[in-house]
């Protein structure tokens, strides 16, 4: 049997993951059945699960993914950023269905709530690095601790995710981020 190398491997698991995030973002993780599984990759079910061990598995690496390219984004930029980034282009954030099935199974997957608040680490320290190297620099507003922004911005943020799902995203939405920012800026 001829071995199939570690490219070809990584790229099957990557298209797996690109047709997953597509299908749970259209039929939710409930509706993304392992027949829509296979359509939305192109490939059987025995090769979505040689990948992965099973549906669930199959969705949290595709949230720990998205949460890694989020962390990156927030890294370079601030999460108020990449929050008006989304708000400018909402069809270049494909991982937004993804966290909004990942905050409906929080609340009603005790399960999914352990895997996931093990596996969001990355983003947690992701933003606190940004905001601590924010804070060093004098930008940042040093009355309240930084744990305590980053709890702030998370909640903006999925705020923001749950008005852009439902269509709304007009133009008041870009002083409410100017407010935001404003709110996080150390006065002098």
């Amino acid at each position: 049997m001829p071995k199939v190398s570690e490219d070809h491997l990584a790229a099957r698991r990557s298209q797996i993951l690109d047709g997953a995030r597509r299908c749970f973002a259209e039929y939710g993780y409930d509706g993304a059945t392992v027949r829509r599984l296979e359509d939305a990759t192109g490939l059987s079910r025995g090769a979505i699960f040689h990948h992965f061990k099973d549906k669930d598995g199959l969705f949290l690496a595709l949230a720990h993914e998205d949460a890694t390219r989020m962390a990156d984004v927030v890294a370079e930029g601030g999460l108020v950023q990449v929050m008006r980034d989304m708000l400018a282009q909402p069809e270049q954030y494909d991982w937004l269905g993804t966290r909004l099935e990942i905050a409906r199974r929080l609340r009603t997957d005790p399960e999914f709530r352990r895997s996931w608040l093990q596996r969001s680490q990355e983003l947690t320290e992701a933003t606190l690095a940004r905001l601590a190297a924010q804070k060093s620099a004098g930008r940042l507003r040093d009355d309240v601790p930084t744990e305590v922004l980053v709890g702030y911005l998370d909640l903006v943020l999925d705020g923001l995710i749950a008005r852009i799902a439902s269509g709304n995203t007009g133009a008041q939405l870009d002083a409410v981020l100017d407010l935001v920012e404003e709110s996080v800026r150390k006065h002098e």
